[in-house]
Order: structure tokens, then C-alpha cells, then sequence
């Protein structure tokens, strides 16, 4: 074997688990970990058991397992193995097996003590799976309680080592160095506004053939870039695609050696545990696809993002595996200094329903393991509730015998519950759910598909034939897993997967649909569904708002209650209508959020009424009468423990202060005219009441004994009073805290003065006053002291 980085630090990684049973390793791409650290294991004797190596991809393992059987002189299956979905290469004397992610779990859901293992090493750790997270917190657990002498190693090429090691208390190791030095290439300058990627891709596929040696990588974010990529460098010989829908056959073409020199244009699936020889040009697009769920919405969808620095990274030493390389990234080097880091860890964006279930199954909550990265609690929730709905949990989030069984199925819990609901024939649908769209752009109709499955050759070039051949093959493997069912029709079993994406057209022109679990659909315009009243839709792109149908299937009326009787129940509604304007009162028959059948409900009880007409008074808003407004003003001067009557504080309230008050209110005419001061005298009660009259009265009492109402309505107490009838005040009124704002007037009723100051009017501002009014007014009594003369409202009289 020629010499590699990782072969320096194998014997101190030897000595560590050995001492310590744990451990972390870096070692950069190119190192040789993969295929260099399970065989050191082996030789070395440090366990008696087997060693298990997960990695996060098919291709990955199958490759791993035939590269270290290459280096002992042997087939897979032999010293080494693997097990991936659907194959395997396995014996008796099978010493290392390779496997993908999820095969651990069932092994530990199956044997918790995992019998016959003896060490458990996490490939490429930093991809950071769903599947990954799990596993290393279940086998840290049972290492802890069942198996103190079960080694754990997690290994990777750009893993933040730090949380992991503190999380498996384990030591890091590094292991120095590429293979061989890889040159970068960035863009000179930023790529002009408009430029289309592929186009910008295969131009810099071009010049990098040209400028350097050897085969070529390309990374592209997923299968349709890399066949319009592939279309536009068709005058170049060997260009290769490689994505993960592909079949084994085709992938391994990629990856297998070559007379002619090589142009492999790939997703993020070459990034890692993956030697395709002779490749020493690499041309990074700067993009990666990860799937993002929406908890809003409870669906996920792919999302195109910028590549993080971690895995330029790993993109990158791609070019330095068998000789110095270089490396051409579709981006300037300033753009460089601007890269996340490290990519958002599974379980932080990913869709946790399958997560939760096998969280159920092992018994324990997600407070219970040790996670590098704990799970969102809501989107947690969230999958629980999807669980829960399909029956593999119990209202108290136990695992059922149903939720053992889905558990059992290589399918995401929706999918695998349809096929044990409808057996064997539900197969070919749920592959085909599994899998990638094999007829793309004829349309949302599932029946398409299927019949895409059964005759291809119907559909010419639009149905994709490698993908209908891998459905097939998936179907097959499937349905011999399953007994045969009630005959469903796709539509009904579509339905048993996907309970809470049954939907109703709604009213109108457009094709858009309100879905059971209350959520919005829109179907392209002149789609051949898009007049069906109900369809059930099994893709949709995860929008919040209105998600777009991707896929859907037409369902019947009949086949809605058929599956779903207990769930369908006749209900009294009574809803504010903003468009009428007016409380509705229907009685109607309900699936979810659709309504099935609507009628008048006649008898409505007045409180059912009041309590939905505040939903329009909550949208109407207050409308106080000019008493309710003097009221409301001068209860916000009380200040201190007296009862909140601002707006915000009375419209969290209404059902305590209002409901009681509106039977009869039905409308927004009714509301209008509705006079709220009695409903708010009596929220305040009898003794606030007093206090209010006490504190803020609502009059001003004037020495001559008439009462003069408070205008509160400027925000300051203010009345308008005879300045003749304040004679003899030697003291300025108050309201509360606040000085009354008086406006002293004519014997005309023209406002003379205004003052919150009386003492200081008299004692300043009077005399001029006075002469003004005695020239004025001569007939009226206009004393040099006002302090000293009594309130009147008369003339002098004659003499």
C-alpha cells in the first residue's frame, strides 16, 4: 500500500482507544481515514468484536467496503462487508462492515447491547445527519448503561471537533496534511446580475479542461444543473454525471477508472469518502442543496444555498487525492471571506418525524440523550403531532404497536403507514413518493405516474427511465415485504398518507385549495386536476402561505368517508365574516379544516353570537359614544390600581367586559349604533365608579352650585365657565393631579381667558382684564377684588 497522512497518527489513535475507548479524529480530505483507520483497527486486535463504519451515502459505503477488501486481497463480504437498503455483502467471517446511517438505528432499536459489535466508527461526521446525530447519542448511552467496552470513533475532514469531543468525552486527534497541494482559482470579478448558472459553469468547466491536467470534478447542486451543464458541454468527450437518484450501475461509471480523461459533473455526493482516480481539476459552482422544513407549514423543501467554508473545504482536497491539483471556484476571493463556516446540522432544519419515532421507540425524550446539537422543541412538536395523527403515538406520545410496525419500514412514517394500511399494492406509490418526480413537467397528476411506471414508452422523452427502473426496483423489494390489502385506488391511499393534505377547491376562478390540516394549496393554472373539488396533494414546495401542488391525486367524496368516518362530524359554527360583514351561523359537516356540507343554523344561541361577534370587534375596532370617550379619558388620569381602560388593555379584555353586553349585535350596522358606556360603568363596578366621581369627576360644580361638564376630550380637563361665576375661587380646581383648564367667558359667552392658573389670573391678568370687560359689559359687576366679591351671573341692578 502507498504511504498516506492518516498512516502517522494510526498508532497514537490505537493507543487512545485502547486507554480510553473514544475518540475524536480530524483528518483533512485525502488523509486516507475511510479506508486506512477500520483496517488499523482490525489489525491491531483492539476489539474481539466486529467494527461497524457508518457513512452517510449508499455509493460511500458500497466503495469503502470494495477498496479495504481491495487491500487484503479479497471480494466484499468477506473480511470486509457492507449492508446498505436493498444490497448487501455479508458473511459469517465478516470483521468489518460498512453501512449507512440508518441501518444502525434498526440494529439498536432491534439489540440495544448491539451483540457481536465492538466498536462503532461515524465516517464524515460533519455532515452531521439526522441518522449520525442519533445513532452517536443512542450508542453513547448504551456504552454508558449496557457497554462499557464498546469503542466509539467519529471522524472527519472539517468537523468543529470541540461540542462532539465534549459530548462523547472523548480526546481529539489530528492528523497534518493533504496528499498532495491543491492551487485555488477564483473569479477576478463578481458574476454580472443575470448570468445563468449552468452557463457560467460550463464556461468554467471549459477553460479549467484547458488550463490543467487530468480528469475533471465539477460540483453542481443537483440533477437538473448537472444535465443542462452536461447539454451544454455535449461537444466534450467524457463528461459524467453523478447524483445520488442515480442506479448503481451508472454511478459507478463515474467513479471507475478511465482510458480517456474524465469530466465528472456532481452533486455534494462526491464531496466526501469518495476517490474518483485521476482527478486532479476541481470546479466548485458554490452551491449546495439541502433540504429545509418548514415547521408553519410541516413540509420540506430543497433549498439552494451558498456552499459554507467547510465545504469548499472538502470540495477542494477532491483535486489533491492522487496528485497536486487545482481548484476553480465559480466565485471571487472577497465572496470567499464572507462563507458560513460550517452547514446547518439535520436536526436543526430537517423534518424530525422520523427522529420522534424512534426517540418513542427507544423510550427516552430528547432530554434524556446526549445530542451535539439538541432538536428544536417546537418542530419536535411538531413531528409528534404528525405521529400522533397517523396512529404510531399515543396522546401521550408513547409508541404504539402501529407506530412499531411504520418503525420496521424503510420509508419516512407517512409512506410506510399507507403501505401497511394497504398492503402490497400500495407499493409502486409509495416508491414512487420516495423517490424523484419521473415525469416532470406533464402536470400535478400522480395516475401519470404510475402509468410512467407500468408503460414509459407512453410518455416518450419526458419520462425519466432511469428513475422509473430504480421506483420499480424499489416497489419490487417493498411489496414483497408486505401482505396484500383492501383494494384502495391511489387516490384513497394517497389519503391514508397524507390525512392532513386532503383538499377542497375553494370558491373562485383559480385553482387553489384549502387542505384538512388548514394550511393553502395553489395548482398551476390550466392543470388537467385543477377543476377537481377534492384532491389530496402529496408534494407540495413548503411555502407558509399558499404552497404550490406539485404533485396530487383526484379523490372521490365517497373514498373521503370510507377512510375516514370517525374523523368527518357534523358541527355548529358561528364566525365573524369580514367580507359580510355579519356574524355567520352554519351548521356544517367537517373533515379537518374542510367543510363537506354547510347549512344555516337557525336556532343559533345569542352567546354562541356574542362571543364570534368579537372577532368583528376586534377587526371594527372601539367605536365609544361621546359619553364612552369621557369616560375612557378620564379614567386614564386615576393612574395607581385602577382598572386599565386604554385600548389595548380593553381589547384583550372584551370577553370579560363586553361579551355580556352584545346579544342582539350581529353586524357591523349593529355595532355602529352599539353605545359601549354602559358595558364599561359596569366592568368598573359600583365602588371604582365612586371613585372615578371622587377623583376625576365627569362635572365641575361652579359657587353658584350648576354643574359643567369635563371636556376630557383634548387630553387635558378643561371647562368653559362665566368669569364673573368664579368670583370668590381663591383656590384652582384640580382633577386628580392635573389643574382644570378653564376658559373663562363673556357675559356673551366669548371666550376672555384661559387659565390653569386662577390665582395667578387674579392676581395679574384680572385689571386689564377688567378694563376691557367694564367698557364692554358696564351693566355687569366688574370688582377691583375678585377674590373678595361673590359668584354671580346677573347684572347690576338698577337703580
Amino acid at each position: 500500500m502507498s504511504r498516506l497522512p492518516i498512516d502517522d497518527i494510526l498508532p497514537d489513535l490505537i493507543e487512545t482507544l485502547r486507554a480510553r475507548g473514544r475518540a475524536v479524529l480530524q483528518a483533512p480530505p485525502g488523509a486516507g481515514k475511510t479506508t486506512r483507520v477500520p483496517l488499523a483497527m482490525l489489525d491491531a486486535g483492539v476489539t474481539e468484536g466486529r467494527i461497524l463504519m457508518l457513512e452517510p451515502r449508499r455509493l460511500a459505503a458500497r466503495n469503502a467496503a470494495e477498496r479495504m477488501a481491495q487491500t487484503l486481497g479479497e471480494k466484499a463480504g468477506q473480511t470486509v462487508g457492507y449492508r446498505i437498503r436493498g444490497q448487501s455483502a455479508v458473511s459469517r467471517g465478516t470483521r468489518i462492515e460498512v453501512v449507512t446511517e440508518g441501518i444502525l438505528t434498526r440494529m439498536l432499536q432491534d439489540a440495544p447491547d448491539l451483540p457481536g459489535v465492538g466498536a462503532v466508527i461515524f465516517d464524515e461526521f460533519h455532515e452531521r445527519s439526522l441518522n449520525a446525530d442519533l445513532g452517536l447519542a443512542l450508542c453513547l448511552e448504551v456504552s454508558e448503561a449496557l457497554r462499557d467496552d464498546l469503542m466509539l470513533l467519529a471522524m472527519s475532514a472539517t468537523l468543529d471537533a470541540g461540542p462532539v469531543a465534549d459530548v462523547m468525552q472523548a480526546p481529539i486527534l489530528t492528523s497534518e496534511g493533504r496528499s498532495f497541494p491543491v492551487t485555488p482559482h477564483w473569479l477576478k470579478t463578481p458574476l454580472p446580475k443575470g448570468t445563468k448558472f449552468e452557463t457560467a459553469m460550463a464556461e468554467l468547466i471549459r477553460t479549467a479542461y484547458q488550463d490543467a491536467p487530468g480528469g475533471l470534478l465539477a460540483f453542481l447542486p443537483g440533477e437538473g444543473e448537472i444535465r443542462r451543464t452536461a447539454a451544454l458541454l455535449s461537444d466534450l468527450p467524457n463528461v459524467q454525471p453523478l447524483f445520488g437518484a442515480m442506479d448503481f450501475k451508472a454511478q459507478r461509471a463515474a467513479v471507475t477508472p478511465s482510458d480517456t480523461r474524465k469530466i465528472v459533473l456532481a452533486t455534494s455526493i462526491a464531496e466526501t469518502s469518495l476517490t474518483i482516480p485521476d482527478i486532479r481539476i476541481v470546479v466548485d459552482g458554490g452551491r449546495a442543496r439541502r433540504a429545509q422544513f418548514h415547521p408553519s407549514s410541516g413540509m420540506s423543501r430543497l433549498i439552494t444555498e451558498r456552499v459554507t467554508r467547510a465545504e469548499a473545504t472538502q470540495r477542494a482536497g477532491r483535486a489533491g487525492r492522487v496528485s497536486p491539483g487545482v481548484a476553480y471556484k465559480l466565485w471571487t476571493k472577497g465572496e470567499d471571506g464572507a462563507l458560513s463556516a460550517f452547514p446547518p446540522p439535520e436536526i436543526t432544519v430537517g423534518d424530525l418525524t422520523s427522529f420522534a419515532l424512534e426517540l418513542a421507540i427507544w423510550g427516552a425524550g430528547e432530554t434524556d440523550l446526549r445530542f451535539v446539537t439538541p432538536p428544536h422543541a417546537g418542530r419536535l412538536e411538531e413531528a409528534r403531532g404528525v405521529l400522533r395523527m397517523l396512529g404510531a403515538l399515543d396522546p401521550h406520545n408513547r409508541i404504539t404497536a402501529h407506530g412499531r410496525e411504520l418503525a420496521r419500514q424503510p420509508l419516512h412514517p407517512r409512506l410506510a403507514h399507507m403501505l401497511v394500511k394497504a398492503g402490497a399494492g400500495a407499493a409502486p406509490l409509495a416508491a414512487l413518493l420516495a423517490d424523484r418526480d419521473p415525469l416532470r413537467g406533464r402536470g400535478v397528476d400522480i395516475g401519470l405516474r404510475l402509468r410512467a411506471l407500468k408503460s414509459p414508452q407512453d410518455f416518450g422523452d419526458a419520462a425519466h427511465r432511469g428513475a422509473i427502473a430504480r421506483i420499480r426496483d424499489e416497489a419490487k423489494r417493498l411489496a414483497a415485504r408486505q401482505d396484500q390489502g383492501p383494494a384502495l385506488s391511489p387516490a384513497a391511499m394517497a389519503a391514508l398518507a397524507y390525512p392532513d393534505r386532503i383538499g377542497k377547491r375553494r370558491p373562485g376562478d383559480a385553482p387553489r385549495y384549502v387542505l384538512s390540516g388548514g394550511k393553502g394549496g395553489v395548482m398551476p393554472d390550466g392543470d388537467a386536476l385543477a377543476g377537481q373539488t377534492l384532491i389530496v396533494a402529496t408534494d407540495l414546495d413548503g411555502n407558509p402561505r399558499e404552497a404550490r401542488i406539485r404533485q396530487a391525486v383526484a379523490l372521490s367524496l365517497s373514498e373521503l368517508e370510507d377512510l375516514f368516518p370517525d374523523q368527518i362530524t357534523w358541527t355548529h359554527t358561528c364566525t365573524w365574516s369580514k367580507r359580510d360583514g355579519a356574524v355567520l351561523a352554519r351548521t356544517q359537516r367537517q373533515f379537518g379544516a374542510l367543510v363537506l356540507e354547510d347549512r344555516a343554523w337557525h336556532d343559533a344561541p345569542d352567546d354562541a353570537i356574542a362571543c364570534a361577534m368579537l372577532s368583528g370587534v376586534r377587526q371594527l375596532g372601539l367605536l365609544p359614544s361621546k359619553g364612552a370617550k369621557r369616560l375612557l379619558a378620564r379614567a386614564a388620569l386615576m393612574g395607581g390600581d385602577f382598572p386599565d381602560l386604554g385600548p389595548d388593555a380593553l381589547m384583550d379584555s372584551l370577553e370579560d367586559w363586553l361579551l355580556p353586553h352584545l346579544p342582539g349585535v350581529r353586524t357591523a350596522a349593529d355595532w355602529k349604533t352599539f353605545d359601549i358606556l354602559p358595558a364599561l360603568e359596569a366592568h368598573l363596578g359600583w365602588d371604582n365608579m365612586q371613585r372615578l366621581n371622587r377623583v376625576v369627576p365627569g362635572h365641575f360644580e361652579t359657587p353658584l352650585g350648576r354643574k359643567i361638564p369635563i371636556d376630557y376630550d383634548a387630553g387635558t380637563p378643561g371647562i368653559s365657565v362665566r368669569l364673573q361665576e368664579m368670583f370668590g375661587v381663591t383656590g384652582h380646581p384640580m382633577v386628580g393631579q392635573v389643574p382644570l383648564q378653564i376658559t373663562l367667558l363673556s357675559p356673551a359667552q366669548r371666550p376672555v381667558q384661559v387659565t390653569s392658573d386662577l390665582p395667578g389670573f387674579w392676581a395679574n391678568s384680572y385689571a386689564d382684564v377688567r378694563k376691557d370687560m367694564r367698557g364692554q359689559y358696564p351693566k355687569h359687576p366688574w370688582p377691583e377684588d375678585p377674590t373678595q366679591a361673590d359668584p354671580t351671573l346677573r347684572a347690576k341692578p338698577r337703580r
